[in-house]
């Protein structure tokens, strides 16, 4: 059975400085975005773009998104295998691609490089395979158009 979930954002410019968008140094990039029930985020564009580098861009949340996917599914994964995870840091990276002239481009990849401890008990090749199917199950991972690779290193303790 198919079900359907929802999800909203409300995103709102913020980065009117007294003349709109009269120049493309007229206004600033700065932006809320906000879901119901939850913390505003306050967002920008990458520095690259005129953006407010103390804010979040888009592009560090596409690869966040994908990050904390994979770790959900991985965590789930795990807890079903009798893995028992203590510990999990991922520093996920994403390459984008601008073209000229008019620096439109996309992402080429993301690399997620989860750090992973375990019990000694657990089983670490088992922990590590877990990886593709967490990757093959994340619904952002899914969503995309452009590899997810994976690099884990799992620690036993």
């Amino acid at each position: 059975m198919t079900r359907e979930h929802t999800y909203s954002a409300t995103v709102t410019w913020t980065g009117n400085s007294g003349q709109g968008t009269a120049g493309y140094k007229a206004y600033t990039r700065d932006h809320d975005i906000a879901c119901p029930g939850k913390p505003v985020i306050r967002g920008s564009a990458d520095p690259a773009y005129r953006g407010d580098a103390g804010r979040h861009n888009p592009e560090d949340m596409m690869v966040a998104a994908l990050s904390a996917c994979h770790m959900l599914w991985y965590l789930h994964l795990c807890s079903a295998a009798g893995i028992v995870v203590t510990a999990y840091e991922d520093s996920a990276e994403g390459v984008m691609q601008t073209h000229p002239p008019g620096g439109e481009g996309e992402f080429t990849r993301v690399t997620l490089k989860p750090r992973v401890t375990i019990t000694a008990e657990s089983d670490a090749e088992a922990a590590a395979r877990l990886h593709e199917q967490a990757n093959a199950n994340c619904f952002v991972a899914r969503s995309v158009n452009f590899p997810v690779d994976h690099e884990p290193e799992i620690v036993s303790v």
